[in-house]
Parts: structure tokens; C-alpha cells; sequence
């Protein structure tokens, strides 16, 4: 049964000539468990937001979307407030109680339920969810995923037929979006809610989907099964910028495919029966065909270099009576270093920037920046080129209507010539890819184009140390590789990058040093090849794939680096023996 039908759908915002969304037609049944993925701007929460009716945008709309056969413009308010559930990507957003248990009755009340059909379905919701233990707190006092799943627990109390969600896990650590992943499929299995879901973390997503939609420019692209989707890429584009977002399996495997033509025939690689999409598909499949010998390369330990950041000793709490969130804090990072600060969703880590940066003082311990007390910076010395702040939110580093007035903005404070504001403003734009962004109002953007401008504007002040909370949250894969290509290019300029990130397979491909915060301080610290190796759940999907063959193997191209090396060493072994095959490979 048919519940959602979208036929000519086009849409575009004021005083843009181009469409956000342009042509589609789409059907999706009741029951489907949807993912809706494609790169940053590329149109998957306009279109997400024509759906809820109440989120829909201004601007110049023609096609129709129908919901259960009734176009969504003639629904009844109750209807459509209550059958079509939204969840939105930034958890605050979304939270309109000071309580836990007001925000589950908050929906239920606005619809006029009855206080004991309120108390029996917030009851019944909060036992389902799971969260009873913090029925009674303050909204403001949850983490991140503990809001999240709030938000989603709210929005189900109004027993929903069709769930749209919007990035929800992209401020989630992997733990918490594995769970909230979880939490959702057991919504689509054991109630039939209808789930459409954009999200760019498919690792998860992609082998629990009934159906895979792919935009690209307004547009959906692809429309297939979760297991055809790699294939249809490569048939638009053979370099297609989707492909490096797919999962692990799916990226090992297809570079496998081409890395070894001239060894073995790509036929020979395929799996028994279907195709890899799983983390357990994909350590069977090398497993089947690879014997692991060696271990994955481990970098070399760092040249010792001078301290750019020292926290000695820090404690840290944001009121008298409430517990610290540093318990002495120890931390050093290297000038030049790319320094990777990964834990749970609020563990502290955003606290542990916001003391670096002097916006928390603690009220125990040494902060040193270069050597030298940060009390001893005086006035604004320490932003003067020293040190900059991109935080978790990339709209509060916005002041102006368009990207380009905040840029300009920012070098009038800095008192740069006019003569190199277009300069340095195309260089940025280049570095980043945000040329087609730059006179557009920053809260007209997507999370990932708010991202991308809010570090163009943070690069423009040229500091020595740069704080990053976050930095790839809303970002598609084609993205990340332009902020790793940025990162290796401030590497290279001897900047001293820290970053807070839920991203561990970002972490592991770009990081000089990894280190894992828990209870208030640090409790590990290593090179990604032995960080990630000695972990269970903080590690990388290729690392779970290949951690019983080449334990040191943590990302998706060490992984096939090694599977070709083996390669190699067989088919030597196989010329020297006369052999014409080999029993493995």
C-alpha cells in the first residue's frame, strides 16, 4: 500500500534562479524502511521539509505530494501534525520543554488528548525507549544521543504512520548512532512505521535499508536496493563522489576490483551469495580469500617537537555545586601535530576546547599555549594569529547577510588591505569548495555548506593553533576529502590542528595521534594504526573487517594496501613454484 506519492515536484527558494529540488517522482510504501543520502546542498532536506507541511520552505513550489492519497495541502491539521513525524539533525532544535517528561506530553497535549490517555501513552513511550531512568530530569542536562532519542521518543508518542529524519545521528558518537540506528529499526519492524531517512553515515544505514534514493542536484539519481547502489554509481561515473561514502565493505571491495586486475580476474573476488554490505560480510570475504600475513604498517613515532597546547593538572566545573566535568585534565599536544579527541556525547570534550581557548577557566590547573600562561595573554593577543575556534554550531560564527560580508567583516577586525580581500577570499573558496556559496545568506546553507564557510572564515584569521568541535558533522564524503586535503595542507605549514570529532574513520585517515576521553580525562593516547587496533567499539569498520589479519590495518586503503601486497608475495611465490594457480586468492 501506497503511503506517499510525489509526482513533478519542483522547488525554489526566493531570488534563486536555480531549483533545490527539481522533478521527482517518487513512491514509497507503507512499511519501507527509506535512506535518502547524496552530498551537502544537493537537496535531501528541502525535499525532507516539503513533506511536513509545517517545515515547508517558502518559495516557488509546482508538483504534488499526496500522503495516504490526500494532497498534504488538505490535511487535517491533526493529521499532518501527528501521522507525518519529523526529526530534525540538531537535537536542541527540536526541544521545546525544560523537562523530560513534559517534552513526551508536549505533542500529545497540543493535539487535546485527555490527561489520562497522556499519562497512559507517556508511560507506555518512555518504558518502550527505555529511558525511565531520566524521566524526571532536565532537558538540559542530557547529552547529545540522550536528546536525540528523546526528540524521536516525542515525536512516536503521537503514534506516527511516517517518520522523516534529517541527519538525526550527526552529532552522535558511534555508539549512541549505532543505538539510535537501532532504536529505529526496531520502530519500522516492530510497528510499521514508515521511516525516511538522510543521513551520511551509511555504514550503519545502508544493510538495514529496504530502499537507497540518491540526489545529486535537486535531483534523485538512483532509486534501488541497498546492494545495487555501488553499481549504479559506477555506471554514472566511474569517480563518482558518492563512492567514497559508501561502507567499508562496499569501498574495500570495489577497490579491490580495480587495484587487481592484472593478478586476478574480478570474478574470482566475488562473495557467495549476496553482496557486502556488513562489517561480519566483509571479514568474511577476506578472510575466504586473503591468509593475513604481516601486520598493517604502524607509523613512526613523531619527531619530538615543542608543546603547543599543555593542560597540567585541570579541573574544571560549570557551577559550584555540580560535578567537574575535568578531573585533572592532563593533555600535550605538539606544535604541528593533528591531534584527535574522540568519546561519548557529553563526556566533556567540547569542554576540554572551551578551556583551551580561555572561553572556561578552570579553577585548577595550568593552561599553556607556546610555552606561556594563558593568563598572560593580554586582551585579544591570544586571537591575533595565535589561536581560533571553530565550535560544534557553525551559525554562530556568522554575523552578515552573505558568506562574503562575514568574510570582509572578519578582515576589517584583522585590519587587512582591501586590495587582498578578493585574493585571499578566491583562494579559501577554491581550497574548500564554496565558490557557488559565497553570496548566499549562511543560514540558507546546508549543515555541511555552514560548515565548510564557518572554516573558511576561521582559516581567513590564519592562527598558529586551530580548536575544531566537530568539524565534519553534516559533511558528505566528497567534503571530507576536501577538508583532509586541507588538513594535509596545514600540516605541511606546521599548524598545530586539535579536534574534537565523532568521526573515526576521519580520525583514523588524518590524525597524527588519537586519544580517547572518558570520566573526566584522558585514558589513552596512540598512533590511529595502534589507537583504533586496541579498541572494540571505538574503531573504524575496516579495522573490525581485517583486525584478525592484519590487526594494525584501521582504514578502508590500508586494508586493500594489504590485501595487494599479499597479492604480490603470492603470485612471486607462484612464478617461482610453476604453479598456475594459487589455493587462496
Amino acid at each position: 500500500m501506497e503511503i506517499l506519492h510525489i509526482e513533478n515536484l519542483s522547488f525554489r527558494y526566493p531570488k534563486c534562479e536555480s531549483y533545490a529540488v527539481k522533478d521527482i517522482n517518487l513512491n514509497i510504501c507503507a512499511g519501507e524502511f527509506v535512506v535518502l543520502c547524496g552530498q551537502s546542498g544537493c537537496g535531501k532536506t528541502t525535499l525532507l521539509k516539503l513533506i511536513k507541511r509545517e517545515l515547508a520552505p517558502v518559495g516557488e513550489k509546482s508538483g504534488e505530494i499526496k500522503y495516504n492519497g490526500t494532497d498534504i495541502k488538505e490535511l487535517y491539521d491533526r493529521a499532518s501534525a501527528s501521522e507525518i513525524g519529523y526529526v530534525m539533525q540538531n537535537p536542541d532544535s527540536q526541544t521545546v520543554t525544560d523537562k523530560v517528561w513534559h517534552e513526551l506530553a508536549f505533542g500529545l497535549e497540543n493535539l487535546g488528548l485527555p490527561q489520562e490517555a497522556i499519562r497512559r501513552r507517556v508511560g507506555e513511550t518512555a518504558s518502550w525507549f527505555g529511558i525511565q531512568g531520566w524521566f524526571r530530569k532536565d532537558t538540559d542536562k542530557l547529552s547529545g544521543g540522550q536528546k536525540q532519542i528523546l526528540n524521536l521518543a516525542s515525536v512516536v508518542a503521537m503514534e506516527p504512520q511516517l517518520l522523516i529524519l534529517d541527519e538525526p545521528t550527526g552529532q552522535l558518537d558511534p555508539i549512541a548512532a549505532a543505538d539510535f540506528i537501532s532504536t529505529l529499526l526496531r520502530l519500522n519492524r516492530e510497528l510499521g512505521i514508515t521511516v525516511i531517512l538522510a543521513e551520511h553515515r551509511l555504514e550503519e544505514v545502508f544493510p538495514v535499508a529496504d530502499r537507497v534514493l540518491v540526489m545529486d542536484g535537486g535531483k534523485i539519481i538512483l532509486n534501488g536496493r541497498p546492494e545495487n547502489i555501488e553499481r549504479g554509481l559506477l555506471s554514472l561515473n566511474e569517480n563518482h563522489p558518492m563512492l567514497s561514502g559508501m561502507p567499508g565493505a562496499v569501498r574495500i571491495y570495489n577497490m579491490l576490483q580495480r587495484r587487481l586486475p592484472d593478478i586476478f580476474n574480478p570474478s574470482e573476488l566475488k562473495p557467495r551469495g549476496e553482496c557486502l554490505l556488513t562489517v561480519r560480510q566483509g571479514r568474511d570475504f577476506l578472510e575466504e580469500h586473503f591468509k593475513g600475513e604481516g601486520q598493517g604498517d604502524v607509523k613512526p613515532e613523531r619527531q619530538e617537537e615543542p608543546y603547543a597546547i599543555e593542560m597540567k593538572n585541570v579541573w574544571f566545573r560549570y557551577e559550584r555545586d555540580l560535578p567537574d566535568i575535568l578531573t585533572g585534565m592532563e593533555l600535550r599536544i605538539s606544535r604541528g601535530e593533528l591531534f584527535f579527541l574522540l568519546g561519548g556525547n557529553g563526556s566533556g570534550k567540547t569542554t576540554v576546547l572551551n578551556v583551551i581557548s580561555g572561553l572556561n577557566k578552570p579553577y585548577r590547573g595550568r593552561i599553556l599555549i607556546d610555552g606561556k600562561s594563558i593568563k598572560d595573554y593580554r586582551g585579544n593577543a591570544l586571537y591575533r594569529r595565535k589561536l581560533a575556534y571553530l565550535p560544534q554550531n557553525p551559525q554562530t560564527v556568522f554575523l552578515k547577510d552573505s558568506v562574503r560580508a562575514d568574510f570582509v567583516e572578519l578582515f576589517k577586525a584583522l585590519e587587512i588591505s582591501r586590495a587582498d580581500y578578493e585574493p585571499k577570499i578566491e583562494k579559501i573558496s577554491e581550497k574548500l569548495g564554496i565558490e557557488g556559496l559565497l553570496d548566499r545568506h549562511p543560514y540558507d546553507l546546508s549543515g555541511g555548506e555552514q560548515q565548510k564557510c564557518a572554516l573558511a572564515k576561521i582559516l581567513l584569521t590564519e592562527p598558529e593553533i586551530l580548536l575544531l568541535d566537530e568539524p565534519t558533522k553534516g559533511m558528505d564524503a566528497h567534503s571530507k576529502l576536501a577538508l583532509k586535503a586541507v588538513l594535509k595542507e596545514l600540516k605541511t605549514e606546521k599548524m598545530t590542528v586539535a579536534v574534537v570529532s565523532h568521526d573515526v574513520e576521519f580520525a583514523a585517515e588524518n590524525a597524527d595521534r588519537c586519544a580517547l576521553f572518558f570520566d573526566g580525562s584522558v585514558i589513552s593516547s596512540d598512533v590511529p594504526e595502534i589507537f583504533f587496533a586496541e579498541n572494540s567499539f571505538y574503531t573504524t569498520a575496516a579495522n573490525r573487517m581485517a583486525r584478525r589479519l592484519w590487526k594494525n590495518a584501521v582504514t578502508c586503503e590500508q586494508v586493500v594496501e594489504k590485501c595487494i601486497e599479499e597479492a604480490g608475495k603470492r603470485r612471486k611465490t607462484v612464478g617461482e613454484d610453476g604453479n598456475k594457480t594459487c589455493e587462496k586468492i
